[in-house]
């Protein structure tokens, strides 16, 4: 079992992230469990999903007895270290999904991704969840020929999909850079289907409203096997005919769970707030999120309160997947970061950092996410976001209050629903694979930039995770 932060109050929490360092006074510590309960659903993990389950279960149905059980804070986890993307990105390929699903799945599950978006906006503003949410779309650069190329194809792609301009467009070079005043921009992408918003007020937000309707939710409380009809915590145990795994990255903690997850590390930086004569040239005037089009991943939005946010992929897999408290923090990655930062954007030559942090994501073997409830076992889970969990986590909340209602709806018949990936494999092999995953990402990227053209790293990367 992975060592919790451990904090000595709630004070200790602001180091996690930029988002929880800006939390309003007092961060709160919620109550354990108090010893054996029964209950109607118990929910593993209180991040988004667990969360979200239990807003949209409490809604439906206000009687149902619900507890939230979690390991340490809700929003300790990916869900309060994000970047703050609520977007429609979804981790699997259109094309997969119909190979799954049938023919159109794929853009079934594309609509229902880009209706979650607006979910989550009007969820937020009718609570109210104050999260700085703003729908300014997202923006991803092409600043190489191979890039531009890239763009070009997946715009091409899209237009064969039946997905017009209004969904994602082409931008020109002065088009790209109006919105994103980033350095050597030759054109880029735009998709509206996108919020920036602050993703611990989010959290912790939504946790205070799922307390008010009557949800219990208990902090501190280690769950250390899920089975058929019951919870087994250190705290005592809970009974429920429907338990819910919505524990992500974290899953590999759980009794007979090694396997089903892993847990990879993404990391993120925030520049100080900057000054208005900056952002006249950096654009995000809209407070679009923004990518570029190279393999290892990189994400940033600009804040509410004027600073950089910036993230990316690059820290390695951990043997065993191990997760410790300092993993969180890599100075070779947090300064690659830095580094690419500048790149983008040379004027932050000068720009204080000043927060640094990271936490782990959840991966399936075939990088398929997805959402489910064993009707015989009482068993639901949902996770394998693959980094795209902040709206994905309100589809799995709404579709797994279907499915234990047994309410069929169009969500219940989604593509993701009831799959099961196959389990990673034993170690060495899959810390050895992951992180040969990680360097050929790296290296496809420089390789490009030097050939002007793609090449055989991209497709090895491609074999390699199955895509």
């Amino acid at each position: 079992m992975e060592a919790a932060l451990s904090p000595t109050s709630g004070e200790d929490y602001r180091r996690l992230s930029l988002w929880w360092d800006g939390l309003p006074d007092p961060i709160t510590v919620r109550e354990p469990l108090p010893g054996d309960i029964d209950v109607d659903v118990a929910v593993v993990g209180g991040g988004l999903t667990g969360l979200w389950t239990a807003y949209y279960l409490s809604e439906a149905d206000p009687g149902l007895r619900i507890a939230v059980l979690e390991r340490d804070v809700a929003g300790f986890g990916a869900s309060g270290r994000n970047g703050g993307w609520c977007s429609a990105l979804f981790a699997v390929p259109e094309e997969r999904l119909d190979r799954v699903g049938g023919p159109g799945a794929g853009s079934t599950m594309r609509r229902a991704m880009v209706d979650t978006v607006a979910e989550v906006g009007r969820v937020v503003a009718a609570e109210p969840i104050e999260c700085g949410f703003a729908p300014g779309g997202t923006v991803v650069l092409a600043r190489t020929g191979v890039q531009l190329r890239r763009a070009r194809d997946e715009v091409d792609a899209a237009r064969r999909a039946g997905i017009d301009e209004g969904d994602l467009r082409l931008l020109s070079a002065s088009e790209a850079s109006a919105m994103v005043g980033a350095r050597g921009v030759l054109g880029g992408t735009f998709t509206p289907h996108c919020a920036a918003l602050d993703p611990a007020r989010l959290v912790r937000g939504l946790a205070a409203v799922v307390e008010a309707r009557g949800v219990a939710v208990h902090e501190r409380t280690t769950v250390r096997a899920i089975r058929p009809g019951a919870v087994e915590t250190d705290r005592g145990t809970v009974k429920a005919p429907v338990v819910v795994r919505a524990t992500e990255g974290y899953t590999r903690s759980l009794e007979g769970e090694a396997r089903t997850l892993v847990p990879v590390y993404s990391l993120m930086i925030a520049t100080e707030p900057l000054p208005r004569s900056f952002w006249d040239r950096a654009g995000l005037a809209r407070r679009q999120t923004f990518a570029d089009h190279r393999h290892l991943v990189i994400y940033g939005q600009r804040t509410e309160d004027d600073r950089m946010a910036f993230g990316g992929r690059g820290a390695p897999y951990h043997f065993g997947s191990a997760i410790r408290p300092d993993f969180d923090g890599d100075d070779r990655v947090h300064d690659a970061l830095r580094s690419t930062l500048v790149d983008l954007f040379p004027d932050l030559a000068d720009a204080a950092v000043t927060h640094r942090w990271g936490g782990p994501l959840g991966i399936a073997r075939d990088w398929f996410t997805s959402v489910g409830l064993d009707r015989r076992t009482g068993l639901a889970w949902a996770g394998g976001y693959v980094g795209d969990g902040v709206s994905t986590t309100n589809l799995a909340g709404r579709t797994l209050r279907d499915l234990i209602l047994e309410r069929p709806s169009e969500l219940t018949e989604l593509p993701w629903v009831g799959h099961h990936s196959k389990p990673w494999e034993t170690e060495p092999f899959r810390y050895l694979g992951i992180n040969a995953g990680l360097l050929l990402a790296s290296r496809a990227d420089r390789a490009e930039e030097r050939a002007g053209r793609p090449t055989w790293h991209a497709r090895a990367l491609e074999l390699l995770v199955g895509s």
